[in-house]
């Protein structure tokens, strides 16, 4: 599996409603995409829970990299460069995925990211991960970039109040295609 999101950040006073607008008729497209595990369309509201930008943060989660290849290269991705230009695509490995069908119940993600310290041996990473993750009641997916030595933890919430406490940022979720 391969991991995808590109932040596109907007102006403060940007009208969140367009993106709304984008996502509702355009959404569905790519239910049912090649290779794809999910895609998130995901919005971040300044002011609204506890977010200082307006943000519209795809993330996308692929079988393999046939599907991202595909989504990059055959035209699919022109859209948003049409839309808001040249954006940087951040790629990372899935590490753990607990997600099941429920996510399609979660209405917000939670972002946590956390480093990677240099350390002797990387043996057992995933287990220290896990011990060091906030332990929120829900579903997530860990992604890592050995480029960065950064990793982030994506929870499925319901409720932004689970994570109001922790520290990291709120995503809206828009639609969820599979």
């Amino acid at each position: 599996m391969i991991a995808s999101q590109y932040k596109i950040t907007l102006p403060g006073n940007y009208d969140m409603d367009i993106i709304r607008k984008r996502v509702k008729d355009n959404g569905y497209k790519t239910d049912g995409f090649y290779g794809l595990k999910f895609k998130l369309y995901l919005i971040t509201e300044k002011g609204i829970n506890n977010n200082l930008q307006n943000s519209y943060s795809p993330l996308y989660l692929w079988k393999d990299p046939e599907g991202l290849n595909r989504f990059l290269f055959e035209g699919f991705y022109d859209n948003i460069i049409k839309s808001f230009g040249w954006q940087n695509v951040n790629i990372g490995v899935p590490l753990i995925d607990t997600t099941t069908q429920r996510i399609r119940d979660a209405n917000f993600i939670f972002e946590a990211e956390r480093e990677i310290e240099p350390q002797e041996s990387l043996k057992n990473i995933k287990n220290s991960i896990i011990y060091a993750i906030p332990k929120i009641d829900a579903e997530y997916v860990v992604i890592y970039n050995p480029d960065k030595w950064k990793y982030q933890v994506f929870y499925f919430i319901d409720d932004p109040e689970k994570v109001k406490t922790e520290k990291g940022v709120i995503y809206t979720i828009l639609h969820i295609s599979q």
